[in-house]
């Protein structure tokens, strides 16, 4: 990394795997590891892959995609009859979460419903954590994911799924 990155460095991230200083001290070989085990490359390696992808498509284009793709999956899940628990205005383009329909179809509570999606289709999505638990559906629509295809293949399979 460039001096310039370099500079603007969390001094004391959150967890040692982000900590781009000390990797950054180490591979430029200014001091020993301070880790009894070894560094986590692969998720360096994948850091680099992922700023690539976004450097080649273009950070601008990249921006517009998640946009038009989380307004695309907010969309077609409100015209589901679906309710979005952030209210308009303060909702983002990355992550939608959404309130479990009270008529689920027979038989089904809002684990079978993921469940089926992801068996059926290959689409996880979240589950509501803490005090949404059993409450919301967390929807994550970010990196990769934000593609059109995959966002008219979840509202088609939540859909089917729930009968709509």
């Amino acid at each position: 990394m460039g001096d310039r990155a370099r500079r603007r460095i969390v001094e004391a991230p959150s967890s040692w795997y982000f900590d781009l200083n000390l990797l950054s001290r180490y591979v430029a070989s200014e001091g020993g590891r301070v880790y009894h085990h070894t560094a986590p490359v692969a998720m360096v390696y994948a850091l680099h892959a992922g700023l690539g992808a976004l450097l080649d498509e273009g950070l601008e284009d990249a921006w517009e995609r998640h946009e038009s793709c989380g307004r695309l999956l907010q969309d077609g899940l409100e015209a589901m009859g679906l309710q979005l628990v952030a209210p308009a205005g303060y909702r983002l383009a990355q992550l939608t979460t959404v309130w479990i329909p009270p008529d689920l179809p027979r038989g089904m509570d809002e684990a079978a419903v993921r469940r089926a999606l992801a068996v059926d289709y290959g689409i996880e999505i979240g589950a509501g954590v803490g005090p949404q638990a059993g409450e919301v559906w967390r929807i994550g629509c970010m990196g990769h994911t934000a593609r059109r295809r995959n966002v008219v293949l979840l509202l088609a399979a939540l859909a089917e799924v729930l009968g709509r």
